[in-house]
């Protein structure tokens, strides 16, 4: 059983409007309009139909970042009603109680946070509520963490952008303690937790420097992460280092930054059968508590 644990919908009606013109589709957005989103964004039904073409039998849908916290109860509902056998689904949270109501309802696995989020004072109690429910966070980057101007050439917003976005928040969460406070937190970052496991000895001798107290290589190896790397032997390395159970099959569909086939990078990689079953749908049942139908 293939589960992309890393895929975006947007639900209509909160502020962002999809259409399908001359076969592009067009997402607008806070005064903007939208490219990036090269597959079905909305329509639930199309979505599965895609991801049947991708090879994936399950798809986790998370609403699309720039959605996150907007209308959280009506959006929340929107996003559970679309879980069937073949989508399972994350919701949005702002507070701890929004995140312990979502779970208690039982339809969500957990939420999708904004990369800020994960390395602010403020995640302490959210990230605490997630503990004590199970809910999985998955944390992605905002899309525009960084405004500096260097950022706007070759698309580096993206490409560059968004992974350092998650590696600077991931290395607060780390640095403040705020990690070692949270053992048992089951996050998820998205691809491939961008280039913090790299920079895990400069950090780590940070630490050291300064006397913290932290041991940083074993918190950022208590992360979870995306196999949306784009390269066989970056994906091999994480798996070196976090170990095949802490490594979801993702897409990051519908964009243009994601993988159309997700399962190939993965098949590349030649592992036991047993770490690929894992990677490929396995852990993230586990980490989601869903049944996977025969």
């Amino acid at each position: 059983m293939i589960v992309d644990a890393h895929a975006h919908v947007i639900v209509p009606g909160l502020g962002a409007d999809v259409e399908w013109t001359a076969g592009a589709q067009i997402v607008r957005h806070g005064g903007r309009e939208i490219r990036s989103a090269l597959r079905e964004f909305s329509d639930v039904s199309r979505i599965v139909e895609e991801q049947d073409a991708s090879g994936v039998d399950v798809v986790v849908l998370a609403p699309w970042v720039n959605l996150c916290g907007v209308e959280v109860d009506r959006q929340n509902e929107a996003l559970a009603s679309y879980v069937s056998d073949r989508v399972w689904a994350l919701g949005t949270a702002e507070t701890p109680e929004q995140l312990v109501e979502l779970m208690r309802d039982g339809r969500l696995c957990g939420v999708e946070i904004p990369a800020t989020l994960l390395g602010d004072n403020s995640f302490d109690e959210l990230c605490s509520a997630a503990e004590e429910t199970g809910a999985l966070v998955f944390v992605h980057p905002s899309t525009r963490g960084f405004a500096l101007p260097v950022m706007e050439e070759h698309y580096l917003w993206n490409t560059l952008g968004n992974p350092f976005e998650t590696t600077v928040n991931a290395a607060r969460f780390v640095l403040s303690g705020m990690a070692d406070r949270h053992r048992s937190a089951r996050i998820l970052l998205a691809h491939g937790g961008g280039a913090l496991p790299a920079l895990r000895g400069r950090l780590a001798h940070e630490a050291d420097v300064h006397g913290t107290g932290i041991d940083v290589r074993a918190a950022i190896g208590r992360f979870y992460v995306d196999t949306v790397v784009h390269d066989v032997e970056v994906l091999r390395g994480l798996v070196d280092f976090v170990g095949a159970e802490r490594v979801l099959l993702g897409s990051d569909y519908p964009f243009d930054m994601g993988v159309e086939r997700p399962t190939e990078i993965v098949r590349a990689l030649q592992l036991p059968a047993e770490d690929e079953a894992a990677i490929l749908g396995g852990n993230a049942k586990r980490l989601l508590g869903q049944e996977i139908p025969a």
